[in-house]
Order: structure tokens, then sequence, then C-alpha cells
């Protein structure tokens, strides 16, 4: 089976880097907020043009320890789309604070800013835009809207690691940016870990020690506070993996630029973007209102398919009564009827990328009278 995502060929790849790394930490006797973490934060920090990162337990609680640093909270309202992975949704409420779900543009299944500004009201503190699948958001909206309104900007990135919108990478244009390094992000860990990247010292004071109790040196908690660190060794294996970043974004992209033109006349919707914002790839997202026959059909073929997200969190029974959408969000309901994302790593070999595109087509000439597209070219 063509997996969509392979962690156990990234640490074949990098096999003798991440063995030394784990080796090393090992040794040291120190595995908790050591060494290693304190590099990562600085090289990590650096990489992405930032002043500070603080590293934390997942890209979801690097989203609740920004929130949580920013003091906002219970009374508290937060803009985002509803058209992510939940746990941006879910670290909103983690925080205590409303989220406040709008609807995505239905080119780039990011956050439409017409709508972003439309659900601006008296309790707004903040907005996460989330780079979806890769590609960042419209970064220049975003901001103009936030910077008028006095929002705090916390950026999702956890799907974007290396990308670039206008040439910055994405988590230094806000006040905040939030990192996932789970395994199969494009940096990944071989378990959980996240960091916050900011220019502001006192976000990022604040962020540490929220991270671990509130406390300050003397270990004493000033502020309430949780348990989020990275630890020493998921530390150390993203730094083994952090110098080959932007050559397997680079790999990403070579795939996707073969998927596109080998796919152009299928009549699937192909991932689109303005060409300020560079596209890093995490998953590669086609659209077809005949997505789960094509789902299927993969399957039979020995490839798989993933749907990244099959149900709005708005529609989801955990959120769908809690008041977060004020009017429908028919772009976000659409594309959770339609995604689909075909495998995509950098470890993989041209004869599969030969064996995916032959499956798709073969399910597409089953059902030519089916292949028509709703919406997304």
């Amino acid at each position: 089976m063509i997996l969509v995502s392979d962690s156990r060929a990234q640490y074949a790849a990098r096999k003798a880097e991440i063995d030394a790394a784990i080796a090393r930490v090992l040794a040291s006797g120190r595995y908790i907020l050591g060494e290693e973490v304190a590099a990562f934060e600085r090289e990590f920090a650096d990489y992405c043009g930032a002043a500070f990162g603080v590293g934390v337990n997942s890209g979801t609680d690097a989203l609740i320890v920004a929130l949580r640093a920013f003091g906002i909270g219970e009374g508290d309202e937060v803009i985002t789309v509803s058209h992510t992975a939940v746990a941006t949704v879910a670290a909103i409420v983690a925080a205590g604070a409303q989220p406040v779900l709008v609807d995505i543009d239905p080119t780039t299944c990011t956050i439409d800013p017409v709508m972003f500004e439309r659900a601006i009201g008296p309790r707004t503190r903040a907005i996460v835009p989330v780079h979806l699948y890769g590609l960042p958001a419209d970064m220049d909206a975003v901001m103009a809207i936030a910077e008028g309104h006095g929002l705090k900007v916390i950026e999702d990135c956890a799907q974007a690691t290396g990308a670039r919108h206008r040439g910055r990478r994405v988590g230094t244009i806000g006040h905040a940016g939030c990192f996932s390094f789970y395994p199969t992000k494009n940096l990944g860990a071989v378990g959980d870990g996240g960091m916050i990247v900011t220019n502001d010292h006192a976000l990022a004071a604040r962020a540490s020690a929220v991270r671990q109790y509130g406390w300050n040196e003397a270990r004493e908690s000033q502020v309430d506070g949780l348990n989020s660190r990275l630890d020493e060794l998921q530390a150390a294996v993203l730094r083994a993996k952090l110098p080959h970043l932007d050559a397997d974004n680079l790999r990403r992209a070579a795939i996707a630029a073969f998927y596109d033109e080998a796919l152009s006349e299928t009549g699937l919707g192909l991932p689109r973007g303005p060409e300020e914002r560079q596209h890093v790839y995490h998953l590669y997202v086609v659209r077809s209102a005949v997505r789960d026959r094509i789902c299927e059909g993969l399957r039979a073929c020995g490839v798989a398919a993933g749907i990244h997200y099959p149900v709005p969190v708005h529609l989801q029974p955990a959120f769908r009564d809690r008041g977060m959408t004020r009017w429908p969000l028919p772009h976000s309901e659409q594309a959770a009827a339609q995604v689909v994302s075909l495998p995509l790593y950098p470890e993989l070999t041209d004869d599969q990328l030969d064996t995916v595109v032959s499956a798709v087509r073969a399910q597409l000439e089953t059902m030519p009278a089916e292949r028509q597209l709703l919406g997304h070219q």
C-alpha cells in the first residue's frame, strides 16, 4: 500500500542522524528542558526568522499557551475557520475563549478575509488564521484587518512549516506563530511536539512560564500554568531533521508539480494559490464531486487516500450547539464533501508516483459522466 504519508520512510532516510541524536540525549541524563530543547528553540526560531522560540508538548498546546500568554480566555472571542483540523478550535476552547467560525475562500481553502472582518464583534480579541495543507493564508488582508481592529494574530502553522508569504516565513507575520511537530508534518518528531515563535520578548517570557506551571526562575508560580514541555528526545530528533527541511520541502514541491501536470486534464480540482504564497505541500489535496468513489477505487489499487477534513468543525457533535457560527458556511461544507489527499512525502519514488497517477486516472475513466467539479477551479 502506498501511504498518504510515511513516518517510517522519513526515519529510514535520516536513521544515522536520528539514532545519534537519541543516543546523545540518553547518555546525557537530562531529559526535560535541557540543552537540546534550548538549542532547538534557538535554531528553529532562527530558521523562521523570529527572535524567540518556546518549545511545548504539541501544536495544540502551542495555540493554548499562546492564547493564555496573551491573556485571552473567558469572555473573549477568537475568530478562525471551520475547515481545519479540530485541534485549532479545541485549543481556543481549552484556553477558555469562544471560537467564532467563519468560511473559507473556495479556491485556497484558507480564511476568507471578508468573512473574518464581518465576524469581528465587541468581544473579539484575536484571530487564528490557518495555513492549511501547506499554503499560507492571505496574511496581507488578515494583518490589515487585525491591525485596524486592535486584534492579536496567532498563526496556526501546523501544516506549513517552512512556507513563505511574500518572502517571509509563516509564523513571523502575526504576533505569534504556532507549529506542530507531529510525526507526519513537514518537520516531524517521533512523537508529539510543538513550538511558539515570536519577536515579542514579553510574550515569549509569558509563554515560557505558562508552559511550566507559571513558574519564574525560582520555581514560584506567578501565573496559572500547565505542564506542556517539549522533551529532550524530541528536540534532539528535530535538530537532526531541521537542516534537511528545505530540501524535503523542495521535493514535496517537485512531487506536487508532477501531480499538477499528470492530472491537469482529469477534471479534478487541483491545488491553487497566489504566487506570493509559497506552498510547502504538507498535503496534496484535490477536489472531486465523486470523492468517495475515487477513494474506494484507489484503495483497491493499493493507494491510500486521505480526507482532510471530512466534517467541518461546526458540524461535529462536540461543537455544533455551542454558538460558534452566526451564518452559513457553504464553502467549508462543500470542501468537506469534495477534498481528497493523495500520497505526498519526500521519500516517494518515481515509480510510486506513476502508480498513484495511473490509479487516479483509472478511477476517473470508469465514471466519465460524473467528473464534474463543484467549484475550486
